[in-house]
């Protein structure tokens, strides 16, 4: 985090290009200073009676004293990946957990269990392990932990201790939670700012996506019309001798373009719609945390206020506000801290994803 809020202050020397602050950035968040490395990879189709689901493999190399090995190599589907979730938002509810892909992705642009659709997930859920495992908190938890370590029947019992307090909470728990917000009395400056500006980023990352979207589409139907375009142009010249060879040439130029779009619409899927996506998912993950936030608050101002009304049982009250005084502190210590680091993470990647758009619409333009 240090390295990330330095790289700000360029000295004049530096050239302060696209490019360069990424290398910077990069060179400055150097992997010697880590020590839990996880991969995320060989997908695995697994067909029974009832389901068809893939498996990913899990590898996971450390040098912390923590663990009992340095290397583990387990398999785990989507569903283990969801428990893991469930369970880090159920211990660290004021945290930001990074986001899951949804059980379907990109609905519309890819077939579920295509090549396609499996490569995007994989990639998608070796983010989500590798972001858990560089946040200073959760990357101690223990469940984290058993995720990594324990084989599929250790993982399978540890399940069963217990259903997650999210499951239990149910919808109607749920939507009281979500009321809490407009209730809060006594809600600091600080997290009434964060909430608008989660608001905002909401609304222009949405945007962005549909915009993206529409590119990707409009670069797709445009990408199918050269296809049966440049053959006619080879078949026209077998017919017009005279300009046979201006329009083999139009021909191979066509399939040039034809080359170059193929390329800048893969810049597209694998770059930009996976970023978006994922920071739309980060804000619905923000206004919920927010949200648990107000509801810790809601309950402290409930019972001061039951205690300004109350002249009996007040040393109960006390204990009572006391902790929840403690409760809210901690709350909000943990997310101001989760919420510099986001943002920092949100800045940095989306510089990185904008400037690799930059990058690719200029060499498909000199193609």
């Amino acid at each position: 985090d240090t390295s990330l809020t330095e790289v700000n202050s360029f000295s004049p020397s530096v050239p302060i290009s696209p490019s360069s602050m990424i290398n910077q950035y990069k060179f400055e968040d150097g992997p010697e200073l880590r020590d839990l490395f996880i991969t995320v990879d060989d997908p695995e189709s697994h067909i029974t009676a009832i389901e068809t689901f893939i498996t990913y493999r899990v590898v996971t190399k450390t040098t912390r004293g923590e663990f009992d090995s340095s290397e583990y190599e387990v398999r785990r589907r989507y569903q283990d990946f969801l428990w893991l979730k469930n369970k880090l938002e159920e211990a660290h509810p004021t945290l930001i957990i990074p986001p899951l892909p949804e059980k379907f992705i990109m609905k519309g642009m890819v077939e579920r269990f295509s090549d396609e659709f499996i490569e995007t997930r994989r990639k998608a859920l070796h983010k989500f392990l590798n972001r858990i495992a560089d946040h200073p908190t959760l990357t101690f938890n223990e469940d984290f932990k058993i995720f990594l370590t324990a084989q599929a029947w250790e993982l399978s019992s540890h399940k069963k201790q217990g259903p997650s307090l999210l499951s239990r909470m149910g919808q109607t728990v749920r939507a009281v939670a979500s009321s809490v917000r407009g209730a809060v009395k006594n809600r600091p400056e600080m997290f009434t700012e964060m909430n608008n500006y989660m608001e905002t980023f909401s609304q222009k990352i949405n945007l962005l996506d549909k915009i993206a979207h529409r590119i990707y589409k409009e670069e797709r139907e445009y990408f199918n019309e050269m296809k049966e375009y440049g053959p006619i142009h080879t078949l026209w010249s077998a017919s017009e001798e005279d300009i046979a060879e201006s329009l083999k040439g139009i021909a191979s130029c066509i399939d040039h373009c034809c080359r170059a779009t193929e390329k800048r619409m893969a810049g597209l899927s694998e770059h930009l719609l996976p970023i978006l996506h994922e920071y739309i998912l980060y804000s619905e993950i923000l206004m919920g945390v927010l949200k648990r936030r107000d509801q810790i608050q809601g309950e402290l101002d409930s019972k001061v206020d039951a205690l300004a009304n109350k002249r009996t049982e007040k040393d109960l009250f006390s204990e009572e506000i006391g902790k929840l005084e403690d409760k809210v502190e901690r709350a909000n210590n943990a997310l101001k801290a989760d919420w510099d680091r986001w943002k920092q993470n949100m800045q940095w990647d989306m510089r990185s994803t904008f400037t690799n758009v930059a990058e690719n619409n200029l060499h498909y333009y000199e193609e």
